[in-house]
């Protein structure tokens, strides 16, 4: 149990304390207590609370106490992640049983764009690589960190740590606005151990870079639950270059979230990041370093971008922002014009 929280839960008023760590009110709607007194301390404020009720969640008012300070101890412990250089994905086989014979390395600050046909796998790469695959996944697949297998021990315990996942649907359920989510991710991660001024900075410039990338503008004020898809999208990236210590990123189809995916993947790189993205959007697969095109559910071939692809980006960019262009003006009601 962490004394520094039983401190303060026990003599902070429930204003204080959820005003200081906004997570705090995930666990109040995890337990779905009913309302209680803010300005009082938990413990006096459970005293009023329904012992039937409390005991049919097999709790007790002195018990609440105690997960609340083992909650906060968790939600606030500095993240740390090993850094990784490199990854190596060692080919398994396709859905006909034939092997894939590639060994692709992946080094910090690449981007890899991952492509093929709707239902061909590009998704299932993307989970082999997020669960650190040991040829134990339907592929077959082994993914290396650094040039060295995994023991059992190692992979369990880096497992949803090194890998930060933006997947096609994001749905937030927390009620909170974007500055106490971001304020709850900067407590949460090493971002939030530098002083108050400095998580300050941190979570203004993850806000800043969000709003520069949706297609909407929000305020810090905004309900992260009213956020629309690229807003969210957005969000999310922003948090994921400014906060997350995840030094792999794996993204599944930004193309379509109204989202300057230019920017959040050359932003993403530029933190020298390991970016694998999937993707039907020609202008992101040929941003990327290489792509890897999906086949029968495996690793078909892999690409390095020639200078001809990254010369046709220019041209392809002009036709993308004529598309973004009729978007926004039917959006807004207005006559198209090419």
């Amino acid at each position: 149990m962490n004394t520094s929280f039983d401190l303060i839960i026990d003599s902070w008023t429930l204003e204080e304390l959820t005003e200081a760590y906004p997570v705090a009110r995930d666990f109040f709607l995890n337990l779905n207590l009913p309302p209680l007194n803010p300005g009082r301390t938990l413990a006096d404020a459970l005293l009023a609370a329904d012992d039937a009720w409390l005991a049919e969640f097999g709790l007790t008012c002195h018990e609440i106490p105690a997960q609340l300070a083992a909650f906060l101890s968790a939600m606030t412990a500095p993240e740390t992640i090993r850094e990784i250089a490199s990854i190596t994905i060692i080919g398994g086989r396709n859905k006909l049983g034939e092997p894939e014979d590639v060994e692709l390395r992946v080094e910090a600050g690449t981007v890899v764009s991952v492509v093929g046909p709707t239902g061909s796998g590009k998704s299932r790469l993307l989970g082999d690589i997020e669960c650190l695959a040991q040829g134990d996944t339907p592929t077959k697949r082994r993914v290396i960190l650094d040039g060295k297998a995994l023991c059992e021990d190692e992979r369990f315990s880096l497992e949803g740590k090194i890998v930060a996942q933006l997947s096609q649907n994001m749905n937030f359920v927390m009620d909170l606005t974007v500055a106490e989510f971001l304020e709850m991710h900067a407590r949460s991660r090493a971002a939030g151990q530098a002083p108050a001024g400095k998580t300050e900075q941190v979570v203004q410039t993850c806000f800043s870079c969000a709003n520069d990338l949706a297609g909407e503008k929000f305020s810090l004020d905004t309900k992260v639950t009213l956020l629309s898809g690229g807003q969210s999208r957005a969000l999310m990236v922003a948090d994921c270059a400014y906060m997350s210590s995840s030094p792999i990123v794996l993204i599944d189809e930004i193309e379509n979230a109204g989202v300057d995916r230019r920017a959040a993947i050359t932003l993403l790189a530029r933190k020298e990041k390991i970016v694998l993205i999937s993707t039907h959007d020609p202008l992101l697969a040929l941003s990327a370093d290489k792509r890897v095109i999906i086949k029968n559910g495996g690793i078909f071939k892999v690409l390095e971008t020639s200078p001809e692809e990254k010369a046709s980006l220019a041209e392809i960019g002009k036709m993308d922002d004529m598309i973004a262009r009729i978007r926004r003006d039917l959006r807004h009601g207005e006559r198209i014009k090419v």
